[in-house]
């Protein structure tokens, strides 16, 4: 395995991914079907939308980056926004498939890839700069995934972070390390 700042990179990347995606994952352990589907009001996407544009827009962006544009012809973005009444099983199997496409891109790519051109609706990118562009744009759909979630399981939540007001303690905890005496 190479040892580059563009492996680096890659690898950081991924790690990133994943910690987003499984924070939406942990978020969809406390849901129902039902939760899926929730809409505070008609101008929010629900939780079934944001998976299943989510998914759609991992599929179209992530395959074939170094050949085709990622807007493909067979995606349908508008479909993606409307409600298609799945259950939570089959919007489980479609975040599943678009991350799934996404990784495996992003371990397929070689150090000189990051460089190269690709294109998202005929803009022109880094393959760099696509990867920040979607990593600016899947954790902030996984931050409104999570705050519908504790919208609608409100004092059922269970937290995904550190709770209010045990920061001390968990700073204080058993195995974690004082920063400061680590160099």
């Amino acid at each position: 395995m190479s040892n580059t700042l563009a492996n680096e990179f890659i690898q950081s990347s991924i790690k990133r991914f994943k910690a987003y995606k499984q924070l939406a994952d942990k978020t969809f352990e406390q849901l129902t079907d039902a939760d899926f589907h929730f809409q505070p009001n008609g101008s929010c996407n629900n939780i079934a939308i944001i998976v299943q544009h989510m998914a759609g827009n991992m599929k179209s962006r992530w395959t074939n980056i170094l050949t085709e544009d990622g807007e493909k012809p067979w995606r349908n973005r508008d479909e993606e926004f409307e409600d298609q009444g799945y259950s939570k099983e089959k919007l489980l199997q479609l975040w599943e498939e678009g991350w799934s496409v996404l990784i495996a891109t992003l371990q397929g790519l070689q150090d000189e890839d990051l460089l190269k051109h690709t294109y998202i609706r005929k803009e022109p990118l880094t393959v760099t700069d696509a990867i920040i562009r979607q990593m600016a744009h899947y954790p902030s759909h996984v931050g409104q995934i999570v705050y519908l979630g504790k919208l609608i399981k409100q004092d059922e939540w269970t937290s995904l972070s550190i709770e209010k007001g045990k920061s001390e303690a968990y700073n204080n905890a058993p195995g974690i390390k004082d920063p400061a005496k680590q160099f």
